[in-house]
């Protein structure tokens, strides 16, 4: 089994789904979105400013939810990883064969667990180092340094796998942001015709200076959130990791 600790998909996975979302999103805004906002606007006029489809119809707004979508993809990627195909392996006894009231053959062990079909897994990696240290030094405390690192290890490489999607979630309000400018921009543009009497063309840029910022927002709140939940579940799965660890194998070791 490959070691992936950052447990994001593939390149090509992730491209694949990014194309797909924008696709489908854009299909959306083209077939229901803009379609409702227009007739919404048509219907209330400057009241309709309230309404759904106006305030998520603009390009920022299409934009952000195309890269939320993305990034909650990302995030239920990894989380489900965690929950159904890693836990499992890092929180399992690898010794449970051996009999723990017998000195540890470090030596058979140590060719077990590296002929292992999970040998790169992280988990399993933690076990090996900890046992390649303890063949070498003879020493329990040098093994448990060996954990330690490799636990360490484990947690940066989770962190840093993280850091699209964190990038993403800095860049969603920076394109709400962008949509406030276009819009004020194009409101100051209208302000003749408001000044003539006409203010539907300022109200309507002022909108989408305002519609984008709210929206981004809102989605980029949204995405800490569930981002702070994987973060948690990732930082349980390290330190089961080092319980795993002390409980198994530091206490075979010691025999």
């Amino acid at each position: 089994m490959k070691n992936d600790a950052n447990m994001n998909p593939s390149p090509i996975v992730s491209l694949i789904v990014f194309i797909g979302i924008i696709a489908i999103v854009h299909l959306f805004y083209q077939g229901v979105v803009r379609p409702g906002a227009a007739a919404a606007i048509l219907a209330e006029g400057s009241g309709a400013t309230t309404n759904l489809w106006v305030i998520f119809k603009d390009f920022e707004q299409q934009a952000c939810v195309s890269i939320g979508l993305f990034c909650a993809f990302l995030i239920i990627y990894k989380y489900q990883r965690i929950v159904f195909r890693e836990e499992p392996l890092f929180t399992m006894d690898y010794l449970s064969d051996y009999d723990k009231s017998e000195r540890l053959n470090v030596g058979a062990a140590l060719g077990s667990l590296e002929s292992s079909t999970y040998s790169e897994n992280s988990s399993m990696q933690t076990w090996i180092n900890c046992l390649q240290r303890f063949k070498n030094t003879q020493n329990v405390q040098h093994a448990a340094d060996a954990i330690s690192d490799s636990v360490d290890t484990l947690a940066a490489q989770l962190e840093s796998g993280n850091s699209m999607i964190r990038y993403f979630i800095w860049a969603i309000p920076s394109i709400g942001f962008i949509g406030t400018v276009r819009g004020i921009g194009s409101a100051l543009a209208k302000a003749e015709e408001a000044v003539a009497g006409d203010i539907s063309g300022m109200v309507d840029k002022l909108g989408v200076a305002f519609n984008s910022t709210l929206v981004s927002l809102m989605i980029s709140i949204l995405l800490m959130y569930i981002l702070y939940v994987l973060n948690n579940r990732q930082d349980e799965m390290v330190i089961n990791t080092r319980k795993n660890c002390e409980k198994h194998l530091l206490t075979h070791l010691h025999q």
